[in-house]
């Protein structure tokens, strides 16, 4: 049976979180909550854990209790039992507990770079000059805009964008609350952790701001979309940050060099083609990492050689991890064991598969 190995990823919150101290005491900033600005996180992070839980437990349960409502609550206690058992309950919160240390000491790291790099020390137009030289002397932007037009694209790369933001959380929700098979939830995990990592580390080394705020003139002509004004009040955001970092409570979030975006998207691919996910589940993620790429770049998010540098490390986050937990065939990752610990319901044999292959 495939064990959860989370120790990776609790070395990586550990010294994300270290690191997080030792700048905030070094530079006399303040440790923000990430996203606590609308909604506190002690209040967020239980509401997602229930959400995510009902999600798990209620459809289930409905399904057994039949239209007729017979013993509804004796119903959803077993289907509770049956789905949590002590090992998922244990696996669960610990991998959240290591996914939201990084999470928050990554956001926070990267608010810390324009004070410890300095405010005006960017690379936007070093990355400008490669990327022309990589398209033979135009601006990958504007080719994108002129391929694809300013105004229906614009919303269809928006809409990639947002869907982005909302892919993440439900994969890791998939990871630890509603998988039974710890081994791939714990290298999934560990593999995010490791991308945060990786890219605020490189962040620090080769700090910039990205297309839509170096060169805005480029984009001027897309036409406007939610994105523009997430674009607006990151950029405000920054602003007050650098004017005073004690007197608000926002992080700064601007930051180009590697694209995380991207990142994330190889590593989700790399995972559910080294898993042996479904063929639908392979083919919908790698068309979406090319969607990803066009969005990133045809919005202005970043340079082209932002999603080259995202890729590589999304590839290498994705391989350190299998090595970390265990999950490889010498040094091929893949996934050794797709032991299940699901208590079986009544009269069912137990599931010995990840997830059937398609």
């Amino acid at each position: 049976m495939g064990k959860a190995n989370f120790k990776f990823a609790g070395i990586c919150a550990l010294g994300l979180a270290l690191a997080n101290v030792l700048v905030a005491w070094g530079e006399g900033l303040p440790i923000r909550d990430p996203d606590g600005v609308a909604v506190p996180t002690y209040i967020r992070l239980p509401a997602i854990l229930l959400v995510a839980w009902l999600l798990d437990v209620v459809p289930r349960a409905v399904g057994r209790i039949g239209p007729h409502l017979r013993n509804p609550w004796p119903t959803f206690r077993d289907v509770v039992r049956e789905r949590w058992t002590r090992e998922h309950v244990v696996f669960a919160v610990s991998g959240l507990g290591a996914w939201y240390v990084c999470y928050a000491a990554f956001r926070n790291l990267k608010s810390y770079v324009p004070f410890v790099r300095g405010k005006n020390n960017v690379y936007d137009a070093k990355l400008d000059k490669i990327d022309k030289f990589l398209w033979m002397g135009h601006d990958p932007a504007h080719v994108l805009h002129t391929w694809f037009g300013t105004n229906v694209a614009a919303s269809f790369f928006s809409f990639i964008y947002i869907a982005w933001i909302v892919l993440i959380p439900v994969t890791l929700a998939i990871a630890l609350v509603w998988t039974r098979h710890p081994a791939a939830g714990s290298w999934f995990v560990t593999a995010v952790a490791v991308d945060w990592v990786l890219g605020v580390s490189t962040y620090f080394v080769l700090p910039t701001l990205g297309p839509i705020y170096s060169s805005p003139q480029v984009f001027a002509p897309l036409r406007h979309t939610y994105v523009t004004g997430l674009e607006n009040s990151l950029l405000r955001e920054r602003t007050e940050v650098l004017a005073g970092p004690h007197a608000t409570h926002a992080v700064q979030t601007i930051a180009a060099f590697p694209s995380l975006h991207v990142g994330m998207m190889v590593t989700v691919c790399l995972f559910v083609t080294w898993a042996g996910m479904p063929r639908w589940i392979r083919l919908t993620s790698w068309v979406f990492l090319v969607l990803t790429v066009l969005a990133t770049i045809y919005l202005g998010w970043h340079f082209f050689v932002d999603t080259v540098a995202g890729g590589l490390l999304g590839a290498a986050a994705v391989w350190i991890s299998a090595m970390a937990t265990g999950n490889h065939v010498g040094r091929r990752p893949q996934l050794v064991d797709q032991g299940s610990y699901d208590k079986p319901a009544p009269g069912t044999k137990p599931s010995s598969s990840l997830i059937r292959r398609a």
